[in-house]
């Protein structure tokens, strides 16, 4: 039961690191989170290079601790696609973050419900494998099995329910906007 839990619990703290890739229209340093930057012959985190700080609410300024890798974290930046155009000044890198209009506002509520509905596949894949594991359990009595079937049945209710709670708070996030 640990185990199933855990894994759900995953499951739940992987939707929420996607969910604050998405922007929002406020400048946020976590969508920067996922920005690979190729500098020293390797790849690397931006969070590892450089400080992000947001100077104004719709502004990011990146401040690389080795002045010399502005221009490849400007380039990384561009190459992730996040819709904004990173502008190198000197040893730094400012981002403005574009108003959001009405389509990109749908986009993001269809990429949060695309993300809800993976992550309650994979809380259900993980009721799923529970339940095969109770089933084969050949020292459990019949009435031990169907316990053990609601428990997990409760938990997966319990996970997918803050999910619809995480995704419900991130969409009034992009509607407040």
């Amino acid at each position: 039961m640990n185990d199933t839990k855990e894994k759900m619990q995953k499951g739940l703290e992987h939707f929420e690191v996607e969910l604050k890739n998405i922007r929002t229209g406020r400048a946020n340093p976590a969508i920067l989170d996922g920005v690979k930057v190729e500098v020293y012959g390797t790849s690397m985190r931006l969070q590892d290079l450089a400080s992000v700080s947001v100077p104004e609410p719709m502004q990011l300024l990146i401040v690389p601790f080795d002045a010399g890798n502005s221009a490849a974290i400007g380039k990384a930046i561009e190459k992730a696609n996040l819709g904004f155009q990173p502008i190198t000044e000197g040893n730094q890198v400012r981002i403005n973050i574009p108003p959001m209009d009405g389509s990109i506002r749908e986009k993001m509520i269809r990429s949060i419900k695309e993300l809800l509905e993976q992550t309650k596949v994979s809380i259900r894949q993980v009721r799923k494998d529970a339940n095969n594991h109770i089933k084969a359990d050949k020292e459990l009595s019949e009435d031990d099995k169907k316990h053990q079937e609601k428990k997990v049945q409760e938990l997966t209710d319990d996970f997918c329910k803050k999910a619809d709670e995480m995704a419900r708070k991130k969409e009034e996030e992009l509607s407040s906007i």
